[in-house]
């Protein structure tokens, strides 16, 4: 074996293996590596929405006209068609300035477009049988209440938002097919009971998986955009029931593009990184954030890494380097439970709860009035889309200058007084037309409401427990849709006195919820709690 040296200066004595200069030590803290959360990494390197933002929001966005599809074919498939009267040689008599075929003797009318023209003419839903359309109407909404509760759950857990999406489309493309065989009525209403259940996860977790790469200037402006693809859908979907106007082959000609959506979009949308950081993949977020970096023609820097904000706002220095690869077993997660446990997100739960159920009412009971109008039902629903347009865009360009709160207000009272007025007027003559102005502008001021809400109600949590939160408010949210034809059946004033109380007292209820403009998108709770109580005392 070879003499060994030792390297002791005390004993005059070098390894012959040690360099002849010694290394020069390095000033103390020049290997100390950036910790950075996800907001300030997108800020300062990666970019808040570049190319690689804008491909990843457009092609997510893309399931909001899915969710359209699935929600809004009842429109046509549940309607009522034209009839006609028969010339019958037994003599039943058919009255052709009639309103309603009750009480004609059967063979003595026929449907315009034959019974398969819709769900009404096949199974009979019409006169005393005439609630079943709203019963089903009911329960679909009652399983995207179900399903939105569900899957925010799973996507904030094991299955992430792309796991989640993924799965969506997969039953919806399943349900609406076979929606399309049932047999009979009962049949009908648990087949869109189940599409319901899978649709109330669709916008949830598009919503949630676009936004959440976007930096903190720039997400309210693309969280509102989301909902341009919602009213597309509407519009696109007028244009195929027009097309395709019997019902069964409609449910097909609906649910297709969610297969289209999985094969053709699906793999070329990546999980969130803000979802791998909180499950402990810390090499996964960081993988995704230099390829964000360098889409955007920006440089991640060796040395930086992603932290927790709750250890950066502990100051525990969560040093990555030392502690070393994290385990889903150490995964940061969280429950609507842990919400409910803090007094800060419980009373932001009950609110968000509150106003959603409130806006809901009004935005869904406003869209069903439509149906009154007795004008080209495809020609309504085209235009309904399209109006809704203009109050995306005017809260978009308004939220970041007054902010999401003040537009909350601002949007619900805006809604609420001209649904006001619209109590007040009748529905005789030309107080016809001032009646149907303040429904559009009612409703117009609702669709900014609507959509501010999605991206104010997931600024309000953070991370670990945000679609269980969001998913929440729009469990909500569809109470409200289920409630709102009931309200509608009330006939006369009622309908927008209602809706005008729902309307003042969401703007209420706005008034004791936080701003979040420009506020960081906090990953845990703890995160949340520690920078409040840091805003508090600098403005202390």
């Amino acid at each position: 074996m070879p003499t060994t040296y030792s390297s002791d200066p005390d004993d005059g004595n070098h390894s012959l293996q040690s360099p002849l200069i010694p290394p020069v030590e390095k000033p103390a803290g020049e290997n100390k590596t950036e910790q950075l959360y996800i907001d300030d990494m997108l800020q300062k390197y990666c970019g808040e929405f570049g190319p690689w933002q804008l491909k990843h929001f457009v092609l997510t966005s893309l399931a909001w006209a899915l969710e359209a599809f699935h929600t809004m074919v009842m429109i046509f498939a549940d309607r009522e068609p034209d009839w006609r009267c028969l010339d019958s040689a037994s003599g039943a008599i058919c009255d052709r300035t009639a309103r309603s075929v009750c009480g004609f003797e059967p063979g003595s009318w026929e449907w315009v477009g034959g019974p398969r023209s819709s769900t009404v003419a096949e199974f009979g839903l019409f006169c005393g049988e005439k609630y079943k359309v709203g019963l089903v109407q009911a329960l679909f909404f009652g399983g995207c209440m179900i399903g939105a509760g569900t899957f925010g759950h799973l996507s904030d857990s094991f299955l992430g938002r792309k796991g989640s999406l993924i799965v969506v489309c997969i039953l919806n493309t399943i349900f609406g097919c076979l929606t399309a065989l049932s047999p009979d009525y009962w049949s009908y209403v648990l087949l869109r009971f189940l599409t319901g259940f899978s649709t109330g996860g669709v916008g949830l977790c598009a919503f949630v998986l676009s936004t959440e790469p976007v930096g903190p200037t720039k997400r309210g402006a693309a969280g509102m955009s989301t909902f341009y693809f919602f009213s597309s859908g509407i519009a696109l979907l007028s244009a195929i029931a027009y097309i395709f106007q019997t019902w069964r082959v409609l449910y097909i000609a609906s649910s297709l593009p969610s297969l289209l959506f999985l094969i053709l979009v699906l793999p070329f949308i990546t999980e969130s990184p803000r979802w791998y950081l909180v499950r402990g993949k810390i090499n996964d977020a960081m993988k995704l954030m230099s390829s964000i970096a360098k889409c955007n023609g920006k440089h991640l820097p060796e040395g930086v890494v992603l932290v927790l904000d709750e250890a950066a706002n502990s100051g525990s220095g969560y040093d990555l380097t030392y502690k070393g690869q994290l385990e889903d077993k150490d995964a940061a997660s969280g429950s609507i439970i842990d919400v409910l446990r803090s007094p800060m997100t419980r009373i932001r739960l009950f609110l968000a709860v509150a106003i959603n159920f409130l806006c809901s009412v009004v935005y869904y009971g406003l869209s069903l009035n439509v149906v009154n109008l007795e004008t080209n039902l495809y020609l309504n629903v085209l235009l309904n889309a399209v109006a809704e347009m203009p109050a995306f865009t005017i809260t978009a360009v308004l939220l970041d200058k007054f902010g999401r709160k003040p537009m909350a207000i601002g949007t619900i009272w805006f809604s609420g007084f001209f649904c006001f007025a619209g109590s007040l007027v009748g529905n005789v003559g030309t107080w016809k037309v001032v009646k149907m102005v303040c429904g559009v502008l009612g409703i117009f001021g609702m669709a900014g409401t609507y959509n501010l809400l999605f991206i104010y109600t997931a600024e309000l949590f953070p991370t670990v427990v945000r679609n269980a939160a969001l998913g929440c408010a729009t469990q909500a949210a569809q109470m409200g849709a289920i409630l709102s034809p009931f309200v509608v059946v009330l006939g006369g004033g009622l309908p927008f006195a209602v809706f005008a109380v729902c309307g003042i007292a969401g703007g209420i209820f706005a008034f004791y919820l936080p701003e979040t403009l420009n506020q960081p998108l906090y990953d845990t709770l703890g995160g949340m709690e520690g920078g409040e109580r840091t805003f508090r005392s600098v403005l202390a």
